[in-house]
């Protein structure tokens, strides 16, 4: 399936061709929706989010913006999904607007004030995407369903040759300073290949040497698969814990103070605490990091792109959170009742 995407982040199209868009605005939720806590203003007091994804949920108590956007194969029309007035996702907005026809994510909306947008990845030093002028092609709309809190909603499954990326955000860690990641992901559909990340990498989209990523990585090791989180720090995944084999959902988070220190936090999105590595050095060469501030969605830093994996909503911070801001975290993820049979 073949896609286009006309957006300001890019004046290199992914795709050949003449798109119109009908671009439709969700409907607004209101100011009476979610007046709990969620995850972005948790962090919000020490270590606030520069980046916050989610297809499932408002990452804000007060966000009323789209969560993402979905293009219609048969005329090549967009719509944006919105929120509910609980803050969770409008489904029938996508699914009005695909019926009897097959819809992509090309756009996953940043909730933060940095409007730090993802879409289809660009070529890199590792692999050219499938799509048009080597692009990486976007995840299809409805593979990845599941509810939370009691809502139908869909998740971003990723495939060999599918990633998203910005090369040119705001607000995100460069040159060795502190930041966080986190994101709910399953230990279902991974395999050993690099690299399903989701946070900072190079704006070149080529493999710049040890310290220029910092993202949040999840992966197989072996057969049958052992799962491992860890942070992506580019030529080397570092602090990999063990993830329960078969996990559903999963939450895994990174904190990296650039300088010296990092820390792995790893549990289940539906019940329980989190398990860490606690504070420990920074690998030998990565002392201090020289992140570049790219963000990157199921890719490599060089567009290596051969990773499968699920995501469900994730965020990076300006600041290294410490570990009990990330289990105030969990405990909101948690709470939001994440559920559903999703396939191996």
């Amino acid at each position: 399936m073949q896609f286009k995407l006309k957006s300001s982040l890019t004046k290199t199209p992914w795709i050949k061709g003449i798109l119109v868009v009908a671009a439709i605005t969700p409907i607004s939720a209101s100011s009476a929706f979610a007046a709990a806590r969620r995850p972005c203003d948790i962090f919000a007091t020490q270590t606030p989010c520069v980046a916050a994804y989610s297809t499932t949920r408002a990452l804000y108590h007060n966000y009323t913006g789209p969560l993402y956007q979905v293009m219609r194969q048969s005329d090549k029309a967009s719509i944006n999904v919105g929120l509910l007035r609980d803050g969770y996702a409008d489904i029938s907005q996508q699914e009005n607007f695909c019926a009897n026809t097959t819809c992509a994510i090309v756009k996953i909306y940043d909730q933060s004030p940095n409007h730090n947008d993802l879409i289809p990845a660009p070529p890199g030093g590792a692999a050219r995407g499938p799509g048009p002028n080597g692009y990486d092609l976007p995840a299809a709309a409805n593979a990845l369903p599941a509810t939370v809190h009691g809502h139908h909603v869909y998740g971003v499954a990723i495939s060999p040759g599918e990633g998203y990326r910005n090369d040119a955000p705001v607000g995100t860690a460069i040159n060795g300073q502190p930041e966080g990641v986190y994101m709910v992901t399953s230990a279902l559909h991974l395999n050993t290949k690099c690299c399903f990340d989701l946070g900072n990498a190079e704006i070149n989209n080529l493999d710049n040497n040890a310290g220029h990523m910092d993202a949040i990585n999840i992966m197989c090791k072996g057969d049958p698969c052992k799962p491992l989180a860890g942070l992506d720090m580019e030529n080397g995944i570092y602090g990999r814990l063990p993830v329960p084999p078969g996990a559903t959902f999963v939450t895994d988070m990174g904190a990296n103070d650039g300088q010296h220190s990092y820390a792995i936090y790893q549990g289940n999105a539906q019940s329980g605490s989190l398990t860490t590595t606690g504070v420990i050095p920074l690998p030998r060469g990565y002392q201090p990091m020289k992140q570049e501030g790219a963000i990157i969605l199921g890719t490599g830093g060089d567009n290596s792109n051969w990773a499968t994996g699920y995501f469900f909503e994730g965020v990076m911070t300006r600041g290294m959170p410490g570990p009990d801001t990330l289990k105030a975290v969990q405990r909101n993820i948690v709470d939001a009742e994440y559920a559903g049979h999703l396939k191996p």
